[in-house]
Protein backbone atom coordinates (compact mmCIF):
# COMPACT_ATOMS: atom_id res chain seq x y z
CA UNK A 1 0.00 0.00 0.00
CA UNK A 2 1.30 3.43 -0.92
CA UNK A 3 0.73 6.33 1.48
CA UNK A 4 1.78 9.98 1.37
CA UNK A 5 1.74 12.32 4.37
CA UNK A 6 2.52 16.05 4.20
CA UNK A 7 3.38 18.40 7.05
CA UNK A 8 6.04 19.79 9.35
CA UNK A 9 8.36 17.64 11.44
CA UNK A 10 9.66 19.44 14.53
CA UNK A 11 12.09 19.12 17.35
CA UNK A 12 10.26 17.98 20.47
CA UNK A 13 11.89 19.06 23.75
CA UNK A 14 10.63 17.43 26.94
CA UNK A 15 12.07 17.81 30.47
CA UNK A 16 14.43 14.89 31.07
CA UNK A 17 12.80 14.18 34.43
CA UNK A 18 9.35 12.82 33.64
CA UNK A 19 6.66 15.22 34.83
CA UNK A 20 9.06 18.07 35.62
CA UNK A 21 7.83 21.57 34.85
CA UNK A 22 9.32 23.58 32.00
CA UNK A 23 10.11 26.53 34.26
CA UNK A 24 12.42 24.45 36.46
CA UNK A 25 14.02 21.89 34.15
CA UNK A 26 17.71 22.09 33.25
CA UNK A 27 17.81 19.18 30.82
CA UNK A 28 15.64 18.14 27.88
CA UNK A 29 15.11 14.92 26.00
CA UNK A 30 15.19 15.65 22.27
CA UNK A 31 12.98 13.82 19.78
CA UNK A 32 11.31 14.58 16.47
CA UNK A 33 7.55 14.99 16.21
CA UNK A 34 4.68 16.19 14.07
CA UNK A 35 1.23 14.82 13.32
CA UNK A 36 1.90 13.80 9.73
CA UNK A 37 5.37 12.39 10.42
CA UNK A 38 3.91 10.48 13.38
CA UNK A 39 1.33 8.88 11.09
CA UNK A 40 4.04 8.11 8.54
CA UNK A 41 6.24 6.38 11.11
CA UNK A 42 3.35 4.28 12.45
CA UNK A 43 2.36 3.20 8.95
CA UNK A 44 5.97 2.36 8.11
CA UNK A 45 6.40 0.25 11.26
CA UNK A 46 3.30 -1.64 10.09
CA UNK A 47 5.25 -2.37 6.88
CA UNK A 48 3.43 0.02 4.58
CA UNK A 49 5.06 1.96 1.75
CA UNK A 50 5.08 5.56 3.05
CA UNK A 51 6.46 8.81 1.66
CA UNK A 52 6.70 11.85 3.95
CA UNK A 53 6.73 15.28 2.33
CA UNK A 54 8.14 18.31 4.12
CA UNK A 55 10.80 21.01 3.98
CA UNK A 56 13.76 20.91 6.35
CA UNK A 57 16.72 23.18 7.04
CA UNK A 58 19.88 22.36 5.15
CA UNK A 59 22.02 21.71 8.22
CA UNK A 60 22.81 18.98 10.74
CA UNK A 61 19.43 19.11 12.52
CA UNK A 62 17.66 18.64 9.20
CA UNK A 63 19.99 15.72 8.46
CA UNK A 64 19.15 14.21 11.83
CA UNK A 65 15.41 14.51 11.17
CA UNK A 66 15.77 12.68 7.86
CA UNK A 67 17.88 9.97 9.50
CA UNK A 68 15.15 9.55 12.11
CA UNK A 69 12.49 9.18 9.41
CA UNK A 70 14.65 6.73 7.47
CA UNK A 71 15.10 4.60 10.58
CA UNK A 72 11.39 3.72 10.36
CA UNK A 73 11.62 2.91 6.66
CA UNK A 74 9.94 6.11 5.46
CA UNK A 75 10.74 7.30 1.93
CA UNK A 76 12.32 10.76 2.21
CA UNK A 77 13.70 11.48 -1.26
CA UNK A 78 10.97 14.06 -1.97
CA UNK A 79 11.83 16.14 1.10
CA UNK A 80 13.20 19.53 0.08
CA UNK A 81 15.84 21.53 1.94
CA UNK A 82 16.49 25.23 2.46
CA UNK A 83 18.16 27.74 4.74
CA UNK A 84 16.41 28.51 8.01
CA UNK A 85 15.32 26.86 11.24
CA UNK A 86 13.32 23.81 12.21
CA UNK A 87 10.06 24.24 14.09
CA UNK A 88 10.22 23.35 17.78
CA UNK A 89 7.80 22.56 20.54
CA UNK A 90 8.22 22.12 24.27
CA UNK A 91 6.11 19.66 26.22
CA UNK A 92 5.36 19.66 29.93
CA UNK A 93 3.87 16.28 30.80
CA UNK A 94 1.20 16.59 33.46
CA UNK A 95 0.22 14.21 36.22
CA UNK A 96 -2.91 13.56 38.24
CA UNK A 97 -4.81 16.88 38.50
CA UNK A 98 -2.12 18.91 36.65
CA UNK A 99 -2.67 18.92 32.87
CA UNK A 100 0.04 18.60 30.25
CA UNK A 101 0.89 21.77 28.34
CA UNK A 102 2.65 22.76 25.12
CA UNK A 103 4.70 25.77 24.02
CA UNK A 104 5.09 26.14 20.25
CA UNK A 105 8.11 27.81 18.65
CA UNK A 106 7.24 27.34 14.98
CA UNK A 107 6.96 30.87 13.61
CA UNK A 108 9.41 31.49 10.80
CA UNK A 109 10.45 27.86 10.41
CA UNK A 110 11.77 26.83 7.01
CA UNK A 111 8.62 24.76 6.46
CA UNK A 112 6.31 27.68 7.27
CA UNK A 113 7.99 29.67 4.50
CA UNK A 114 7.58 27.14 1.68
CA UNK A 115 7.27 28.75 -1.72
CA UNK A 116 4.87 28.16 -4.58
CA UNK A 117 5.70 25.16 -6.79
CA UNK A 118 8.48 23.82 -4.53
CA UNK A 119 6.79 20.40 -4.51
CA UNK A 120 6.08 18.40 -7.67
CA UNK A 121 2.77 16.95 -6.52
CA UNK A 122 2.07 15.10 -9.77
CA UNK A 123 5.35 13.25 -9.37
CA UNK A 124 4.82 12.69 -5.65
CA UNK A 125 1.37 11.14 -6.17
CA UNK A 126 2.39 8.85 -9.01
CA UNK A 127 1.31 5.28 -8.14
CA UNK A 128 0.10 6.33 -4.68
CA UNK A 129 -3.27 5.44 -3.14
CA UNK A 130 -3.69 7.36 0.11
CA UNK A 131 -2.94 10.84 1.47
CA UNK A 132 -3.00 11.89 5.12
CA UNK A 133 -2.99 15.58 6.07
CA UNK A 134 -3.96 17.64 9.11
CA UNK A 135 -5.24 21.12 9.83
CA UNK A 136 -2.04 21.94 11.70
CA UNK A 137 -0.23 22.55 8.41
CA UNK A 138 -2.77 25.16 7.35
CA UNK A 139 -2.31 27.04 10.63
CA UNK A 140 1.41 27.66 10.16
CA UNK A 141 1.29 30.33 7.44
CA UNK A 142 -0.67 31.52 4.41
CA UNK A 143 1.89 29.75 2.22
CA UNK A 144 1.36 26.48 4.05
CA UNK A 145 -2.42 26.77 3.76
CA UNK A 146 -2.17 27.43 0.03
CA UNK A 147 0.23 24.51 -0.50
CA UNK A 148 -1.98 22.19 1.54
CA UNK A 149 -4.97 23.01 -0.66
CA UNK A 150 -2.85 22.50 -3.78
CA UNK A 151 -1.68 19.16 -2.41
CA UNK A 152 -5.26 17.99 -1.83
CA UNK A 153 -6.49 19.24 -5.20
CA UNK A 154 -3.71 17.35 -6.99
CA UNK A 155 -4.34 14.21 -4.95
CA UNK A 156 -8.00 14.38 -5.95
CA UNK A 157 -7.00 14.52 -9.63
CA UNK A 158 -4.99 11.34 -9.08
CA UNK A 159 -8.01 9.59 -7.48
CA UNK A 160 -6.21 9.26 -4.16
CA UNK A 161 -8.20 8.62 -0.98
CA UNK A 162 -7.77 11.65 1.28
CA UNK A 163 -7.73 11.35 5.06
CA UNK A 164 -7.98 14.68 6.92
CA UNK A 165 -7.59 15.26 10.64
CA UNK A 166 -8.73 18.76 11.58
CA UNK A 167 -6.28 18.75 14.51
CA UNK A 168 -7.46 22.20 15.58
CA UNK A 169 -4.83 23.78 17.83
CA UNK A 170 -6.05 26.99 19.47
CA UNK A 171 -2.51 28.26 20.03
CA UNK A 172 -1.77 28.15 16.29
CA UNK A 173 -4.87 29.92 14.96
CA UNK A 174 -6.12 33.47 15.47
CA UNK A 175 -9.61 32.04 16.00
CA UNK A 176 -11.92 29.28 14.79
CA UNK A 177 -13.22 31.44 11.93
CA UNK A 178 -9.72 31.57 10.44
CA UNK A 179 -9.55 27.77 10.54
CA UNK A 180 -13.02 27.36 9.03
CA UNK A 181 -12.07 29.40 5.97
CA UNK A 182 -9.34 26.89 5.12
CA UNK A 183 -11.15 23.76 6.28
CA UNK A 184 -14.16 24.66 4.14
CA UNK A 185 -11.92 24.26 1.09
CA UNK A 186 -10.48 20.92 2.19
CA UNK A 187 -13.54 19.14 3.59
CA UNK A 188 -15.39 18.82 0.23
CA UNK A 189 -12.39 16.85 -1.07
CA UNK A 190 -12.05 14.68 2.05
CA UNK A 191 -12.90 10.96 1.95
CA UNK A 192 -12.36 10.12 5.62
CA UNK A 193 -12.45 12.63 8.47
CA UNK A 194 -10.45 11.94 11.63
CA UNK A 195 -11.10 13.74 14.89
CA UNK A 196 -13.52 13.89 17.79
CA UNK A 197 -16.73 15.64 18.75
CA UNK A 198 -14.82 18.36 20.63
CA UNK A 199 -13.04 19.54 17.48
CA UNK A 200 -16.34 19.78 15.58
CA UNK A 201 -17.66 21.95 18.39
CA UNK A 202 -14.51 24.11 18.56
CA UNK A 203 -14.39 24.85 14.83
CA UNK A 204 -17.98 24.53 13.59
CA UNK A 205 -20.08 24.88 16.71
CA UNK A 206 -21.55 21.39 16.29
CA UNK A 207 -22.92 20.73 19.76
CA UNK A 208 -24.56 17.38 20.54
CA UNK A 209 -27.53 17.53 22.87
CA UNK A 210 -26.34 14.69 25.09
CA UNK A 211 -23.44 14.73 27.54
CA UNK A 212 -22.85 10.98 27.19
CA UNK A 213 -19.52 10.72 25.36
CA UNK A 214 -20.33 7.85 22.99
CA UNK A 215 -23.80 9.14 22.17
CA UNK A 216 -22.39 12.66 21.69
CA UNK A 217 -19.80 11.33 19.25
CA UNK A 218 -22.42 9.45 17.21
CA UNK A 219 -24.65 12.52 17.17
CA UNK A 220 -21.77 14.77 16.09
CA UNK A 221 -20.89 12.42 13.24
CA UNK A 222 -24.49 12.42 12.01
CA UNK A 223 -24.61 16.22 12.06
CA UNK A 224 -21.23 16.45 10.34
CA UNK A 225 -22.33 14.06 7.59
CA UNK A 226 -25.29 16.29 6.79
CA UNK A 227 -23.09 19.39 6.95
CA UNK A 228 -20.01 18.19 5.04
CA UNK A 229 -21.25 15.23 3.00
CA UNK A 230 -18.20 13.14 3.93
CA UNK A 231 -18.94 9.41 3.87
CA UNK A 232 -16.41 8.06 6.39
CA UNK A 233 -15.47 9.17 9.92
CA UNK A 234 -12.93 7.76 12.37
CA UNK A 235 -13.37 9.45 15.76
CA UNK A 236 -11.77 8.96 19.14
CA UNK A 237 -13.54 9.22 22.48
CA UNK A 238 -11.59 10.26 25.57
CA UNK A 239 -12.92 10.44 29.12
CA UNK A 240 -10.40 12.40 31.23
CA UNK A 241 -10.34 10.72 34.62
CA UNK A 242 -7.12 12.66 35.30
CA UNK A 243 -3.96 13.69 33.44
CA UNK A 244 -2.61 10.24 34.32
CA UNK A 245 -5.61 8.04 33.54
CA UNK A 246 -8.10 8.12 30.64
CA UNK A 247 -10.90 5.95 29.30
CA UNK A 248 -10.62 5.51 25.53
CA UNK A 249 -12.86 4.30 22.73
CA UNK A 250 -13.19 4.66 18.97
CA UNK A 251 -15.95 4.94 16.37
CA UNK A 252 -15.76 4.27 12.63
CA UNK A 253 -18.70 5.40 10.51
CA UNK A 254 -19.19 4.22 6.94
CA UNK A 255 -22.13 3.31 4.70
CA UNK A 256 -24.58 4.75 7.25
CA UNK A 257 -23.37 2.39 9.98
CA UNK A 258 -21.25 3.00 13.07
CA UNK A 259 -18.78 0.43 14.37
CA UNK A 260 -17.76 0.95 18.00
CA UNK A 261 -14.61 -0.40 19.61
CA UNK A 262 -14.18 -1.90 23.03
CA UNK A 263 -13.29 0.54 25.80
CA UNK A 264 -9.82 0.85 27.36
CA UNK A 265 -8.75 2.38 30.66
CA UNK A 266 -5.09 3.37 30.47
CA UNK A 267 -2.47 4.77 32.82
CA UNK A 268 -0.67 7.39 30.76
CA UNK A 269 3.06 7.61 30.19
CA UNK A 270 2.84 10.02 27.22
CA UNK A 271 -0.40 10.99 25.47
CA UNK A 272 1.20 13.02 22.67
CA UNK A 273 0.87 11.42 19.25
CA UNK A 274 -1.97 9.15 20.35
CA UNK A 275 -4.48 10.52 17.85
CA UNK A 276 -1.88 10.02 15.13
CA UNK A 277 -1.46 6.39 16.18
CA UNK A 278 -5.24 6.02 15.90
CA UNK A 279 -5.29 7.54 12.41
CA UNK A 280 -2.43 5.32 11.25
CA UNK A 281 -4.12 2.22 12.63
CA UNK A 282 -7.36 3.06 10.84
CA UNK A 283 -5.58 3.88 7.58
CA UNK A 284 -3.73 0.57 7.79
CA UNK A 285 -7.07 -1.21 8.13
CA UNK A 286 -8.56 0.73 5.22
CA UNK A 287 -5.61 -0.20 3.05
CA UNK A 288 -5.99 -3.86 4.04
CA UNK A 289 -9.74 -3.69 3.28
CA UNK A 290 -10.64 -4.91 6.74
CA UNK A 291 -14.21 -4.88 7.95
CA UNK A 292 -15.25 -1.69 9.78
CA UNK A 293 -15.23 -3.55 13.11
CA UNK A 294 -11.75 -4.99 12.52
CA UNK A 295 -10.53 -1.55 11.50
CA UNK A 296 -11.84 0.33 14.52
CA UNK A 297 -10.70 -2.33 16.98
CA UNK A 298 -7.17 -2.16 15.56
CA UNK A 299 -7.12 1.64 15.35
CA UNK A 300 -8.37 2.04 18.92
CA UNK A 301 -5.94 -0.57 20.23
CA UNK A 302 -3.12 1.43 18.60
CA UNK A 303 -4.58 4.60 20.14
CA UNK A 304 -4.62 3.06 23.61
CA UNK A 305 -1.22 1.40 23.32
CA UNK A 306 0.51 4.64 22.29
CA UNK A 307 -0.37 6.14 25.69
CA UNK A 308 2.16 3.71 27.20
CA UNK A 309 5.05 4.71 24.90
CA UNK A 310 7.31 7.72 25.41
CA UNK A 311 7.73 10.17 22.53
CA UNK A 312 5.44 11.16 19.66
CA UNK A 313 6.10 8.16 17.41
CA UNK A 314 4.17 4.95 17.86
CA UNK A 315 6.62 2.11 17.38
CA UNK A 316 4.35 -0.85 18.17
CA UNK A 317 4.30 -3.68 15.64
CA UNK A 318 1.31 -5.36 14.05
CA UNK A 319 1.45 -8.28 16.48
CA UNK A 320 1.75 -5.98 19.51
CA UNK A 321 -1.31 -3.96 18.49
CA UNK A 322 -3.28 -7.09 17.63
CA UNK A 323 -2.50 -8.50 21.07
CA UNK A 324 -4.13 -5.46 22.69
CA UNK A 325 -7.08 -5.64 20.30
CA UNK A 326 -7.49 -9.30 21.24
CA UNK A 327 -7.79 -8.36 24.92
CA UNK A 328 -4.29 -9.04 26.23
CA UNK A 329 -4.16 -5.94 28.43
CA UNK A 330 -3.05 -7.32 31.80
CA UNK A 331 0.53 -6.14 31.33
CA UNK A 332 2.01 -9.49 32.35
CA UNK A 333 5.70 -9.84 31.55
CA UNK A 334 6.34 -11.66 28.25
CA UNK A 335 9.02 -14.28 28.88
Amino acid sequence: MSFVTFGEIMLRLTPALHGEKLRTTEQFNVNFAGSESNVASSLAVLENDVSFITKLPDHAIGDHAIQSLNSYGIYTKNIIRGSGRIGTYFIEIGASIRPSSVIYDRSGSVFSQIGTSEFDWDLIFRDKKYLFISGITAALSDQCAAELIKCVETAKKHNILIGFDMNYRRKLWKDAQQARIIFDKILPMTDILFGNSGVLDDVYGIKPKTQHLLEATLESINIAKKHFGIEQYAFTIRNHLSASKNELQGVFYTENNSSISKKYTVDILDRFGTGDAFAAGCLHGIGKRWTPQQLIEFGTAAFALKHTIYGDQHTSTLSEINAIADGHTSGHVLR
